[in-house]
């Protein structure tokens, strides 16, 4: 067994470096080192914008996690509530239906939930208003709300439904 294979691999290296001097080889490897330090640093930085992003995204999931159960209960919410102002204040059924509806705002509220519910006089928001339709109305300032036809609801700072108001116009 011989070692043409090394004598070969040596004598290219001794051939390449014949014509540097060790100053120039110093700073060839020097500037390698360099470029091996700053790819080092760039994959580091990519991994930490990775975790970063990972731990961003586990977090929206985690908080929306429940959107599509808590948007299936808005329309619970509408019945029992028109249930609510339906039922006669001496109606025996009608304490149990405001108990259970408490109940069901106090839980959803728990999972981020929160009611949009503008009152005849707050300004419209169309971040968070739907306008059905405009009328005159001295009651309140043009461009308020009016009238609320359906109430909206927030789920951690996402609109899930827009309330739906009658928005007031100048006449």
């Amino acid at each position: 067994m011989t070692n043409e294979p090394m004598q070969d691999a040596e004598a290219t290296v001794d051939g390449q470096n014949a014509g540097t001097s060790p100053q120039d080889q110093i700073e060839a490897l020097k500037g390698e080192i360099e470029q091996l330090r700053a790819d080092a640093l760039r994959e580091r930085a990519d991994l930490e914008n990775q975790r970063k992003r990972v731990a961003r995204d586990i977090e929206q999931a985690r908080r929306f996690a429940n959107e599509r159960l808590l948007s299936e209960l808005l329309p619970l919410f509408d019945s029992m509530e028109a249930g609510l102002a339906a039922a006669a204040q001496n109606d025996p059924l009608r304490e149990g239906l405001e108990l259970t509806l408490r109940q069901l705002h106090r839980i959803a509220e728990t999972n981020g939930l929160v009611e949009v519910a503008p009152q005849p006089g707050d300004s419209f928001d169309p971040e968070r208003h739907q306008a059905m339709s405009m009328v005159e109305n001295t009651e309140v300032p043009p461009g308020a709300v009016a009238q609320v036809f359906q109430k909206g609801y927030v789920l951690n700072d996402r609109l899930l439904r827009p309330a739906l108001v009658v928005v007031a116009k100048q006449e």
